[in-house]
């Protein structure tokens, strides 16, 4: 049994109940344990004879005395023997070691132990606290479920930030991608939907970024009120391919199972490109073939599947907000993960490097960018004064280089010279301190004082 925190008498019954109901829905393996022996290792794959594992089984190696057993997942089988690829390193890895297989395949334990907590791709903590008891096993994969289970996106989603909140308004239940280049800000903007946008849970999924990335957004965000409503799964790029991918699925579980509580979640998801790369080592590995700029199809397929995982559920009522960050490659906008994403979620935010570089933040192109549920979660005048304002600074961003050359008349331009008269406003009105919250009724609000302000030029 685990150890009891040292609490007051009603919690440590509590407790000792919660557990004493964990070991009685745990049902003991009194048969043989079956094992293997590893006949190949190549890379991270490793060959294991006369184990019969069903696919995304975990299994472990007998380890040496002092060590800890390494793990590694069944991916496939050929000629008898399961192919298993490793979570962790293959050094000191020898022939004809033991390997047995542990718990449920494709099953993992989620539930509301993982609020506060921050924790690999297999659930175990990240953050110094003790073991995750969560008792409640989902599939890792998700349920499949018919396409009528998924329920209309009606409702606006508060993310927080304002530019978004105006002039590309989210739904509670859509998928969003935020596009961008290496070190444009996703990473900036996504603290200020993590800490301004309104839901009842959030799960962070950080998929193949830097350890320190890690590391700062737990120290910023797991603290206080925000703490207790959000669970981070965390994955560091240096990681095996298919421990990236498990933490991705894990996360959509764990948001999963909160939506089938009825609760609204916020997923967010950093980043979808780091998964498909995981999934492309996994295929490679089992000699899938390359297809779209070396991806395979599976790899692409992948991200697909994390996708449609998120939106409404017409059972429970609840809800999984999507949010996930698409990295393109060399800002190739048509990179085939881009294409993928772009394909399939119900917007896209873009940030711009130009805009970046002008040191505008956030640096989102709102002419580039687009929520396809705003239509049926905003009211008709809110959508009237986005696209007036919209039109503005696309006018304006389609003639700069006129306007820096001086090659611009004055008068030639109702719509562009409206936008020059309010450079600075608009300016004003887009930027954010990464800091600041401004909910969606004041993002409205501050909307209709802007375009009210340039009507009024406008007639003067």
């Amino acid at each position: 049994m685990a150890r009891c925190p040292a609490r007051g008498a009603g919690s440590v019954l509590n407790f000792l109940e919660h557990e004493l109901d964990r070991m009685r829905g745990s049902a003991p393996a009194l048969g043989p344990v079956p094992l293997g022996r590893i006949v190949s290792c190549d890379g991270g794959m490793i060959e294991v004879s006369g184990l019969n594992a069903p696919i995304g089984t975990l299994c472990r190696a007998q380890p040496r005395a002092g060590e800890p057993a390494p793990a590694a997942e069944v991916i496939g089988f050929r000629g008898g023997r399961s192919l298993m690829m490793l979570l962790g390193d293959t050094v000191r890895l020898q022939p004809g070691t033991l390997v047995r297989a542990e718990g449920r395949p494709g099953l993992v334990n989620v539930g509301e132990e993982f609020l506060g907590r921050a924790v690999d791709g297999t659930g175990q903590p990240i953050d110094g606290g003790p073991p995750v008891k969560a008792g409640h096993p989902w599939p890792l994969g998700g349920y499949r479920e018919g396409a009528l289970e998924r329920a209309s996106v009606t409702e606006p989603f508060d993310c927080g930030v304002r530019a978004i909140n105006a002039l590309a308004t989210l739904g509670v239940g859509q998928r969003v991608g935020i596009v961008a280049g290496s070190g444009v800000g996703k990473s900036m903007l996504l603290d200020m939907v993590a800490r301004g946008a309104s839901c009842d849970v959030a799960v962070i999924g950080l998929i193949g970024e830097r350890g320190r990335e890690v590391s700062d957004f737990v120290g910023r965000h797991m603290t206080g009120e925000m703490k207790r409503r959000m669970a981070v799964v965390a994955v560091p790029a240096d990681h095996a391919a298919n421990l990236r991918l498990r933490g991705a699925q894990l996360a959509c579980s764990l948001a999963e199972y909160f939506r089938a509580q009825g609760k609204r979640v916020l997923l967010v998801l950093d980043s979808l490109t780091r998964v498909a790369h995981a999934a492309r080592e996994i295929a490679l590995s089992l000699g899938e073939p390359g297809a779209a700029r070396g991806y395979p199809p599976s790899a692409l397929s992948a991200i697909t599947k994390l996708i449609e995982r998120a939106g409404n559920s017409a059972t429970s009522g609840g809800a999984i907000t999507g949010i996930y960050t698409v990295l393109a490659d060399g800002d190739d906008q048509s990179d085939p993960v881009v294409d993928t994403a772009r394909a399939i979620l119900d917007g896209h935010i873009v940030l711009s490097r130009e805009i970046a570089q002008r040191g505008h933040y956030p640096a989102i192109d709102i002419p580039a960018s687009l929520s396809r549920v705003m239509e049926a979660v905003a009211d008709p005048d809110h959508r009237r004064r986005a696209h007036g304002l919209r039109g503005m600074i696309a006018a304006h961003e389609s003639n700069r280089d006129f306007l820096l050359m001086g090659a611009y008349r004055a008068g030639a331009d109702a719509q562009l010279d409206r936008a020059l008269a309010l450079q600075d406003p608009i300016r004003a009105f887009l930027a954010q301190d990464a800091h600041d919250t401004v909910p969606l009724g004041k993002s409205i609000a501050a909307l209709t004082e802007l375009m009210d302000h340039a009507d009024a030029a406008a007639q003067g």
